[in-house]
C-alpha cells in the first residue's frame, strides 16, 4: 500500500487509538488467549484500545469480535553473544547482602511497529510516516507502563515479603537545606549516575552496594549509614506516581539498613517532600531490589531435583509441555498436569473446545475468563505448541541456533489469578497445600458449569460416602454426602517391616549422637489395602446422642461409598498432630499397588429390617435446654482459674465436645458482659463467631452454611473435628450434598444421581509427591502414567521417570477401569 494511502488508513481509525492511564491494565508479556510471547515467531500484538495481547494466530479473532483495528507489535529477537562475555554466577542472591545479582542474562532485541488490522498495514516505530501524535503518545505509554502481568506478580511476591518499617512513623529529618532536583542526580562521593540511594534523614544520595562483578555502586549508602545511623533510603528511579503500585509496596524501593529488609514507608510522600520531592511528578526508571528478586527467583532451577540423581530423558511433544515455577507454585503445577492427563479435562478444554470458541463466548476482559484460562492453559499443555527444547544461547561464531535438551515451558499466570481471585492464599506466592487448591480448584470449575452440568469435567472425580451409624438402642442413622476425595488414615501398626524397624529403633538407642543417612533410616511400610480396610472399618462414637433414647450413649459408625467416581483421588494423612498440637509430616511408606480393587467399600444403604433413628437432636425443641455441661471439662477449666458458670457456659456451647474447645470458647466470651450471669432456661451464654473461611472449606466438602456453623461451633473452630461432629451427630446435621436420613420410613433421596458409577477396579496413572516436612514449604512434583510409561513433570522439566516414587505419593490418582 502507497505510504499515503497507509497514512490516511491509520487516520480514518484514530477514534479506536488511547492512551493508557495508570489504572489501565497494559498487557504486553504474553497473549491473553495462547502461551505465545513477544519471543514466538509472530510476536506480539497490543490492542491500542483495550490494552489486551494477542499472538500472531489470535489478533485477527479479537479484530472479528470488537472491531479494533490498531495495534502495537512487539518482537523480541536473541542477540548475539560475544565470545569473549565472561560466564560469571554470582554466590549470592539478596541485594542487601555482600554479592548481588546475575547480569550476565541471554539478552533480546527488541523492535516496535504500528499494525493497522485487517490489511496487516505496518508503519516502523518510531517513525517519521506516523502521522498522527495520539499514536505516538499511546504506544509510548504502552511501552512505558509497567505490565499487568508483571504488576500482579510483584504485587503478591511483595505482599508476603514487606513490612511497615519500625523507623518510619517516628523518622527524624534534617533541615539542612538540600533541596533534590527532579532529575541529573549523582552519588556524593563518586560520579555513579544509577543505583542510587537518598537517605531520608538527610537528604544525601549515595550508591548502592558492589555487585560480585564489580558492578553496581562503590557502597557508599550502605558506608554512610554505618557512620551515620540513619536508618531509611529510598532507590532514586524506582519512585512513580502510580499511586496503586506505590500503595501496595511493590514500587518506591525502600531500605531499612537496622531491619536489613526492603520496607514499607507509609509516610513517603511527606519524607521526599521535606526535600522539594514532589512525589506524584517522578517516573519509574529502573527496576526494584523486589523485581530483581522475582527475576532471580522465578527462574531458579529447579532441575537439580531430580530422582535419584539420575539424568532424566528429557520428552517433547504433545502432552509433556512443563510449566514454569511463578514462585512457589509447584503445588499447582503439579496438580494440573495430572488433572489434564484424565480424559475428561483433555476433552473439555482441549479436543472439544477451540480457543476461538472460548475467546468469543469470554467477556470483554478474557483474562478474568476461566472458562477461557482452562482452554488456554488446555491447548497450552495439550497442543504441543510449546514442549520444544529451548533454543541455547547464539554464539558469534555459530552460524545457526542451537537448541538444548531443556524446554522454557509455559507460565500459568493468568490462570493462576482467575482461579485466586476468590481465595487470598492461592493469590499469595506462598507454598500451598496441593490438596487444598485441588479441592478448590475443582469447586471453582463445578461452579463454573452450573447451567451446564453435564459438561462439567470435575464431576469424574466426585462420588458419595456414606456414612450408618448404630447405636445401642438397634436403631440406624445414615449420613450421605459428596466428595472429591477420599482422605486416608495411615495406620502405623499395620507396618509390614514391624521387625527391622525395631531392629533400627533398638541401634538407634545404642548409638545416640551418631548420624544416620537418609537412605540407612528404616521407615514404616504400610498396605495402601490397611489404609483402605482402616476408612471402612467399624469405628466407637463415645457420647452419640441417641433420638430413640434421648440420652447419650455408644455407637457404631461404618464408612462405605455410595458410588465410584471415573478418577478416584486418595489422599494420604501424612501430616498428623502430635501431643500439644504440634505438626508432624510421618516419615512412612506406602505400598501402592498398579491396579486396586475396592468393591467391597460400596455402601449397600438402608436394609431389610433396620429402623432409622427419629428425628430430633439434641439442641431442637425442649432438649436443648437440657444439655448438661460434662462436669470433668468444667473441673479442669476451673482448675486453671475461671469462674463456674463461665465454664458451665463453654461446655455447653461446645457441647461437651473437649476442654480444648470449651477454653477456645471461653477466651472468646470472655469480655460478653452476661458471662457471669446464671444460666436460665434456654440460655446459651452468647453467639458464637466463627471463622468464615473455615465455614466455606467445610462447604466445599458438601456440608451446608448452617450445619459447617454449628459443627464449628461445637468443634472450637477446628476443621477435622468439626466434620467428625456431623458425622457423629446426624440429628444436627443435614444438606442438600450430605443427605441425612434419620426418619422412621425408607430413604428417598438419591445422593448419587447425576454422578458417574461403576465398577470398583482401579488403575494408578498419577502421583503428587511433596518434598518437604509440611504442606506450606517444600517442593511438590507429579509423575503420570503416559502412553505405557511414566513421566516425570517438575515444573518445565519433563522426562521419562526411571524410578516413579509410588510408595512416597500424597496424592494417588486412579482411574476406573471399565468392567
Amino acid at each position: 500500500m502507497e505510504t499515503a494511502n497507509a497514512q490516511e488508513l491509520l487516520r480514518s481509525n484514530l477514534s479506536r487509538v488511547r492512551i493508557p492511564e495508570p489504572t489501565n491494565r497494559v498487557y504486553k508479556s504474553e497473549c491473553c488467549i495462547s502461551f505465545d510471547n513477544p519471543r514466538s515467531e509472530g510476536g506480539l500484538y497490543i490492542d491500542m484500545n483495550t490494552f489486551l495481547a494477542f499472538g500472531k494466530d489470535c489478533v485477527g479473532w479479537n479484530y472479528e469480535k470488537t472491531g479494533n483495528p490498531v495495534y502495537l507489535h512487539i518482537k523480541e529477537t536473541r542477540k548475539l553473544i560475544p565470545e569473549d562475555r565472561p560466564s560469571k554466577k554470582p554466590t549470592l542472591l539478596a541485594i542487601g547482602t555482600e554479592g548481588g545479582f546475575d547480569n550476565n542474562e541471554v539478552e533480546y532485541e527488541e523492535t516496535y511497529s504500528i499494525v493497522v488490522l485487517p490489511g496487516h498495514v505496518t508503519f516502523p516505530f518510531p517513525s517519521v510516516e506516523l502521522p498522527e501524535k495520539v499514536v505516538r503518545l499511546a504506544a509510548d505509554a504502552i511501552l512505558r507502563a509497567e505490565g499487568a502481568e508483571r504488576k500482579e506478580q510483584l504485587a503478591a511476591w511483595t505482599a508476603d515479603t514487606k513490612k511497615v518499617s519500625a523507623h518510619a512513623m517516628d523518622l527524624k529529618q534534617i533541615n539542612n537545606g538540600v533541596v533534590i532536583p527532579p532529575a541529573g542526580w549523582k552519588c556524593v562521593k563518586c560520579e555513579k549516575r544509577d543505583n542510587l540511594w537518598l537517605n531520608l534523614t538527610d537528604g544525601f544520595i549515595l550508591c548502592g552496594r558492589r555487585n560480585w562483578d564489580g558492578t553496581g555502586g562503590n557502597n557508599h549508602a550502605i558506608d554512610h549509614y554505618k557512620e551515620t545511623g540513619h536508618p531509611l533510603a529510598v532507590k532514586l528511579g524506582t519512585i512513580t506516581s502510580d499511586l496503586e503500585a506505590a500503595g501496595n509496596g511493590y514500587f518506591s524501593d525502600v531500605f531499612s539498613y537496622p531491619e536489613d529488609d526492603s520496607v514499607l514507608d507509609p509516610l513517603l510522600a511527606q519524607h521526599l517532600s521535606f526535600f522539594g520531592i514532589d512525589f506524584s511528578s517522578l517516573k519509574k526508571t529502573e527496576m526494584t531490589t523486589a523485581e530483581r528478586e522475582l527475576d532471580q527467583n522465578i527462574n531458579f532451577d529447579w532441575n537439580r531435583i531430580q530422582e535419584s540423581g539420575q539424568d532424566l530423558e528429557p520428552i517433547f511433544g504433545p502432552g509433556y509441555t512443563g510449566l514454569v515455577n511463578l514462585g512457589n507454585s509447584c503445588y499447582m503445577a503439579a496438580t494440573m498436569q495430572v488433572v489434564f492427563s484424565t480424559q475428561s479435562f483433555s476433552s473439555r478444554f482441549y479436543k472439544n473446545q477451540a480457543l476461538k470458541v472460548a475467546f468469543e463466548a469470554a467477556p470483554a476482559d478474557p483474562t478474568v475468563d476461566l472458562n477461557m484460562q482452562l482452554t488456554k492453559l488446555g491447548h497450552g499443555l495439550l497442543s504441543g505448541k510449546y514442549s520444544v527444547p529451548a533454543p541455547e544461547a547464539v554464539d558469534v561464531a555459530e552460524s545457526a541456533t542451537s537448541t538444548s535438551t531443556k524446554q522454557e515451558g509455559i507460565p500459568p499466570r493468568m490462570f493462576k489469578a482467575v482461579i485466586a481471585a476468590s481465595h487470598p492464599e492461592f493469590s499469595s506466592m506462598r507454598q500451598q497445600d496441593a490438596l487444598e487448591f485441588f479441592l478448590h480448584f475443582l469447586d471453582q470449575v463445578e461452579h463454573g458449569n452450573v447451567a451446564k452440568p453435564d459438561a462439567d469435567p470435575s464431576r469424574s472425580f466426585k462420588f458419595g460416602i456414606e456414612e450408618r451409624i448404630q447405636c445401642t438402642s438397634g436403631k440406624v442413622a445414615y449420613n450421605r454426602r459428596h466428595d472429591y476425595i477420599l482422605s486416608l488414615n495411615i495406620p502405623l501398626h499395620e507396618a509390614t517391616n514391624k521387625g527391622e524397624l525395631e531392629a533400627f529403633q533398638k541401634a538407634q538407642k545404642g548409638s545416640e549422637g551418631k548420624d544416620v543417612s537418609s537412605n540407612e533410616i528404616v521407615r514404616p511400610r504400610v498396605p495402601l489395602e490397611a489404609c483402605l480396610a482402616n476408612f471402612s472399618a467399624p469405628e466407637e462414637i463415645q457420647d452419640f446422642y441417641s433420638t430413640a433414647l434421648r440420652a447419650k450413649t455408644m455407637a457404631i459408625k461404618k464408612a462405605g461409598l455410595t458410588s465410584f467416581p471415573d478418577y478416584l483421588v486418595l489422599h494420604m494423612r501424612k501430616f498428623v498432630m502430635e501431643e500439644g498440637w504440634v505438626p508432624k509430616k510421618l516419615d512412612v511408606y506406602i505400598d501402592v499397588p498398579d491396579i486396586i480393587d475396592i468393591s467391597h467399600m460400596r455402601s449397600k444403604g438402608l436394609q431389610p429390617g433396620e429402623e432409622l433413628l427419629p428425628d430430633g437432636g439434641p439442641e431442637t425443641e425442649e432438649e436443648s435446654n437440657e444439655v448438661a455441661a460434662n462436669d470433668d471439662i468444667v473441673a479442669q477449666l476451673m482448675s486453671m482459674g475461671f469462674g463456674h458458670i463461665p465454664c458451665q457456659k463453654a461446655a455447653i456451647n461446645t457441647l461437651n465436645a473437649g476442654v480444648e474447645e470449651a477454653m477456645n470458647w471461653l477466651l472468646s466470651h470472655m469480655d460478653d458482659p452476661d458471662i457471669e450471669a446464671p444460666i436460665s432456661k434456654g440460655s446459651q451464654g452468647g453467639a458464637e463467631v466463627v471463622d468464615q473461611s473455615a465455614v466455606q472449606t467445610l462447604i466445599s466438602f458438601g456440608f451446608e452454611e448452617e450445619v459447617a456453623k454449628k459443627a464449628l461451633k461445637a468443634s472450637g473452630g477446628d476443621i477435622e473435628k468439626a466434620t467428625d461432629w456431623i458425622f457423629n451427630n446426624p440429628g444436627g446435621s443435614g444438606s442438600s450434598d450430605m443427605d441425612t436420613t434419620t426418619s422412621s420410613s425408607t430413604p428417598t433421596t438419591d445422593t448419587t444421581a447425576g454422578l458417574p458409577d461403576g465398577g470398583g477396579k482401579y488403575r494408578l496413572f498419577g502421583i503428587i509427591s511433596h518434598i518437604g516436612t509440611s504442606t506450606q514449604c517444600g517442593h511438590y512434583v507429579a509423575h503420570v502414567l503416559k502412553e505405557g510409561r511414566w513421566v516425570i513433570f517438575n515444573d518445565t522439566k519433563v522426562g521419562v521417570s526411571v524410578n516413579p516414587p509410588k510408595d512416597m505419593g500424597y496424592l494417588y490418582f486412579f482411574e476406573r477401569i471399565n468392567n
